[in-house]
């Protein structure tokens, strides 16, 4: 895959997602407005000028202006709640460098106010009640995830394996360790690539697009759904997305090619979500989680038009998969300590 027109894609498509989302009158999306027409002015004039280097400075300007923002003051917003107003307040002025706008500015003056009144009480009192509590629950929550982790664990093993084998980039050496490709399954009957193919990536950067994806949507599935559930939702729709481009190959729907990437279990994440939320519509925050998965699938289609080395048909299959499986599992059983 080319970097420079990955990078390009992600400056200019989030960028009008975010201008999607915050081209509202009132005064709290100005700042990502700016930022996003920022973006894609400065993607715009280096892709005139200098077209070899676009998506490079539009994806360091999309880095700079709006991923570190947003990181940034979801962070912020998490130390306030553990009533850590003091990091809150600094993480805060910090960013004011990238996203100097008024809201923020008017969120460090408060973040200045709650600390100079918490280091009034705790003259009197202890340390702030709630935040070991805090810090306790965003532990539990990465321990509660162990699927994701064993998953991301094992995409990692592969790939150095790939690297102490030979060049990743070489599809003789990616079919010799267990790549997809539908002539050795269809007539060599070499079914076992269907799993070997989850856990292989043409490259560090397949991997890591991969990884992060898992990271970021696996755990609040598993935790939603419990581990085995997830780990069965992750590799049934890997299984369906390797089965479905053999089936579309053998009827000449797509072109015959080599598969590798954990994409289509992704994918399946990203539809079993989407079931999931579909079968629990009424639950608080639905319709607007669902409307994210759209906006998500949205972007991976117009990804998978721009770039003929991805396969979008993978992606489908994988997706449709878990959309199924999450319209079929139930939430996970909670205990409740003290029932009887």
């Amino acid at each position: 895959m080319n970097l420079n027109h990955i990078f390009l894609f992600l400056a200019v498509i989030s960028s009008l997602l975010v201008l999607a989302r915050a081209w509202r009158p009132t005064a709290p999306y100005r700042g990502w407005r700016i930022a996003a027409l920022t973006v894609l002015a400065i993607t715009g004039v280096t892709w005139l000028f200098w077209r070899g280097a676009a998506g490079y400075i539009g994806g360091g300007a999309w880095f700079v202006l709006l991923f570190v923002p947003a990181i940034g003051l979801r962070k912020m917003a998490e130390l306030a709640a553990q009533r850590n107003y003091t990091s809150a307040r600094k993480l805060g002025a910090a960013l004011q460098i990238v996203h100097p706008t008024s809201e923020l500015r008017d969120q460090v003056q408060l973040l200045r106010q709650l600390e100079s009144q918490a280091n009034h009480s705790a003259a009197f009192h202890s340390a702030p009640l709630g935040y070991e509590t805090a810090r306790r629950t965003d532990h539990s929550q990465l321990r509660s995830a162990p699927a994701v982790l064993i998953f991301i664990l094992l995409n990692a093993v592969a790939f150095v394996f790939e690297i102490s084998v030979g060049d990743w980039n070489d599809p003789e050496v990616l079919h010799r360790i267990g790549a997809l490709d539908p002539y050795s399954v269809v007539v060599q009957h070499e079914y076992w690539r269907f799993v070997t193919a989850l856990f292989l990536h043409g490259g560090l950067l397949h991997l890591g697009f991969n990884v992060f994806a898992l990271y970021v949507l696996g755990p609040p599935l598993e935790r939603s759904i419990g581990t085995m559930r997830f780990v069965v939702c992750y590799l049934i729709s890997g299984l369906a997305s390797g089965a479905g481009v053999v089936g579309l190959t053998l009827i000449g729907l797509v072109q015959t090619a080599q598969l590798v990437g954990a994409s289509g279990s992704i994918m399946g994440i990203v539809g079993a979500w989407a079931g999931f939320l579909i079968r629990h519509r009424h639950a608080p925050h639905a319709k607007q989680r669902l409307a994210n998965i759209a906006m998500i699938v949205a972007i991976q289609i117009a990804f998978d038009l721009s770039t003929p080395q991805v396969s979008m048909a993978a992606h489908l299959c994988g997706l449709g998969a878990g959309c199924f499986l999450g319209l079929i599992l139930a939430p996970r059983a909670v205990s409740v300590a003290g029932r009887r």
